[in-house]
């Protein structure tokens, strides 16, 4: 009996249609180096787009979680890396076989889809990656070492590229082509690496959008409002009490971790040493150009100067804490661009503060080569800790670090076990010198330097005693 020729078409298996969800196994088994369980079968339209719909949620959700505060979806930033898959299309269906096979996958809307459950496995560990790195979750391994960065970048990619060729194999494609499609793989890889974006961006005012900072005049009145606003808020003494003050100063607005690390030190000496009211933060970032006045020179001065007025001068105590990289001629670099800013010497930070008579003075210097910064600043009333000695490099200062290794181990650990700064420092030391083990610091241990007057140990002891009572209530 003759069957019609609509009756075999609808028996043939390459019109038999899957369920989505087995479209999405046999993917997801083929990024897992499993041979795809599909002999000349298709996805129907709707099918793909239902694929491609699922997964880029799931990206997109993925992607929220790696910016921390509020943030706007960017459609921008989702579609333009879609270019580049687009070009590995058109490279799939150069190189697929234009010959079908029964007992081999076939086609270019059956490669796609096994392509978008196949790169999911490795794409979804780099989101979470990144979610941890946003989070300051990662290992010291991973979270500083260049290395181990790339090294990982490198395992992901070649799990990637590794789990596409395999079952782009299973299609009929040969050696060469195999070889065509690698290249505009590693070519596409070093595009996304160098050119990252994101289907979210933290939401900006108009002073911070962009990368570099937008100076108008509304903002220069703004920065004026916050340096008056945040002296006048400025706590006065209180008799009979060694007061604590505080002074947070980040110029370096190129690097996030000197933002993180200066909220992270008001914080903890908030919690920890009674300065509330009594901090005063400077930074240069673009996020912060209209909550914060600019860490700059002349501002430190004039904060500084505030405190003087508010603090008993010869009892009190005033914690300044600097946080960036080194600059020149052992300077604390700055940097706000177009912003034009000035680099801050140990001997401008010690002029201010003697012009200002201020007698107890706690100094903590995060940046390389900043052991230079404990002659000019020693004193019989002062100590002084920095994160290196003057002749190494101190760690944790790049763009993958959540806070530097001296402001991670000596404040957000060690001061929240005590409030001696003296055995905060002592307990860290031996920490960073592991974690830059670790992290395979190159140049030799950072080797931290602390300097103490014996003038200022007294009082700082007396301040621990309050402290240690407040706690124990």
């Amino acid at each position: 009996m003759d069957v019609p020729s609509e009756v075999q078409a609808t028996c043939d298996p390459q019109f038999m249609q899957r369920p989505l969800r087995s479209w999405l196994w046999e993917g997801l088994r083929a990024g897992f180096f499993l041979p795809p369980r599909i002999a000349g079968e298709q996805p129907a339209p709707r099918q793909v787009a239902l694929l491609l719909l699922v997964i880029s949620g799931l990206e997109i959700a993925l992607a929220r979680f790696e910016l921390e505060g509020p943030a706007s979806f960017d459609l921008r930033g989702w579609l333009f890396p879609w270019w580049s898959t687009g070009a590995l299309l058109l490279l799939a269906w150069w190189v697929l076989p234009l010959q079908r096979a029964d007992d081999r996958p076939a086609g270019l809307a059956a490669w796609f889809a096994l392509w978008m459950g196949a790169v999911l496995p490795a794409n979804t560990a780099s989101q979470l990656l990144g979610i941890a790195q946003a989070h300051g979750v990662l290992p010291d391994l991973l979270e500083t070492s260049a290395v181990a960065t790339w090294s990982l970048y490198a395992v992901l990619w070649t799990w990637t590229a590794g789990a596409v060729l395999r079952f782009t194999h299973f299609f009929g494609v040969d050696r060469l082509g195999l070889g065509v499609l690698a290249a505009g793989m590693l070519l596409f890889g070093l595009t996304a690496l160098q050119f990252p974006d994101s289907p979210w961006q933290v939401e900006q005012t108009s002073a911070s959008r962009g990368q570099r900072l937008e100076l108008t005049q509304e903002l220069f009145e703004t920065q004026q409002m916050l340096m008056r606003q945040a002296i006048a808020g400025i706590a006065p003494e209180r008799r009979g009490v060694i007061d604590v003050y505080a002074l947070v100063f980040s110029p370096y607005a190129g690097e996030d971790v000197f933002l993180r690390e200066s909220n992270m030190v008001a914080t903890v000496l908030t919690e920890r040493f009674d300065v509330a009211g009594r901090v005063l933060q400077l930074a240069n970032n673009r996020t912060t150009a209209s909550k914060l006045p600019w860490a700059t020179t002349l501002n430190l001065k004039r904060a500084i100067e505030g405190i003087a007025a508010r603090m008993d001068r010869e009892h009190d105590v005033l914690v300044v804490y600097l946080t960036s990289h080194a600059g020149a001629r052992f300077q604390l670099a700055a940097e706000h661009e177009p912003l034009r800013v000035q680099p801050l010497s140990p001997g401008e930070l010690r002029r201010m503060l003697d012009q200002a008579g201020i007698r107890n003075r706690v100094i903590a210097v995060s940046a390389c080569l900043s052991g230079n910064w404990v002659g000019p600043l020693a004193s019989e009333t002062t100590l002084v800790m920095t994160a290196a000695d003057a002749n190494h490099t101190s760690y944790g200062c790049g763009r993958l670090s959540h806070l530097t290794f001296f402001g991670r181990a000596v404040f957000d650990e060690q001061l929240r076990a005590t409030h001696s700064f003296e055995q905060a420092f002592a307990a860290a030391v031996p920490v960073i010198r592991r974690r830059e083990e670790v992290a395979g610091k190159t140049d030799g241990f950072s080797n931290p330097q602390i300097s103490v007057g014996e003038k200022i140990r007294p009082v700082l002891r007396e301040l621990e005693r309050r402290l240690d009572a407040a706690a124990e209530k």
